[in-house]
């Protein structure tokens, strides 16, 4: 078990931990204050220093080890990610009081682009977004949060992954979990914080792909369909299969669904 889950797990997966959905973590006045301050403390000026520090990584090939692990313990305090798949995506989603659709901050900062593939997710009537500015978005207070059942936005999420969205699970001050994400790596800041300076501000998911090298018929379909590029592709009896580099897979599940001959499954990172 990770070093996450050892702190914020309580013997569990982290996100499996119920006291990390509690509405009492709501009576946090840092963690109030940290939601009133999150689109423009984060997401803008997150994007401002990605820009900066890629420039610097692109002159200099690589940044200080102490600025990296600043970068991510800092990520790990407040605004800490996970790729889950649908299914697990799912279980979270269906235990919520309530949900809201908002559009996507990172999309919205990189293009002023209302993409709805955001959803904060509440476990309690006192739910975390209530007056939540949304005049980052050119919205009046709670004008863009758009209610939905949790059985709706699985659906919704279900449709955004057959156009290639990678789910995610985020915290609002952490361990209190709020939002599921449904973006892509080359929009959402974390993802591409990731590939473009090597930070690991988002986690892997706690499963990996696996092929069934029987099955696959060396379409490439998934390595096309993998945004993490943790798939290529290998002679097996004479003949080409895709194979998977576990280092590089983060289990969103994307090359499974892409599978024609279901030749691809999720399992547990740790077997």
């Amino acid at each position: 078990m990770c070093e996450f889950c050892k702190k914020h797990g309580d013997g569990k997966v982290w996100y499996k931990n119920a006291a990390n959905y509690a509405n009492d973590l709501l009576a946090d006045i840092g963690r109030r204050r940290y939601i009133e301050g999150f689109l423009n403390s984060t997401i803008a000026d997150g994007f401002r220093t990605l820009g900066r520090l890629e420039s610097l990584f692109m002159k200099k090939g690589r940044l200080p080890g102490k600025l990296v692990r600043a970068m991510e313990d800092k990520a790990r305090v407040e605004h800490f990610g996970q790729v889950l798949p649908i299914e697990e995506i799912r279980d979270i989603v269906l235990k919520a009081d309530s949900v809201v659709r908002m559009p996507c901050a990172c999309r919205w900062t990189i293009s002023r682009k209302e993409e709805r593939c955001c959803y904060a997710l509440s476990y309690s009537p006192d739910a975390w977004y209530k007056g939540f500015d949304m005049g980052y978005f050119g919205k009046s207070s709670e004008e863009g949060l758009e209610a939905v059942s949790p059985d709706e936005a699985i659906k919704q999420m279900e449709a955004l992954e057959d156009r290639g969205a990678i789910h995610s699970i985020w915290t609002m001050m952490t361990p209190f979990i709020g939002a599921v994400c449904n973006c892509t790596a080359s929009d959402c800041i974390a993802i591409r914080t990731l590939s473009g300076i090597g930070a690991q501000t988002v986690a892997r998911a706690e499963h990996v792909a696996a092929i069934d090298k029987d099955l696959c018929i060396g379409c490439g379909l998934c390595s096309t369909r993998c945004q993490f590029g943790a798939i290529d592709s290998a002679i097996h009896d004479g003949r080409q299969v895709s194979v998977v580099n576990d280092e590089k897979c983060y289990g969103c599940g994307l090359c499974r669904r892409a599978c024609s001959v279901d030749a691809i499954s999720l399992v547990s990172r740790l077997s």
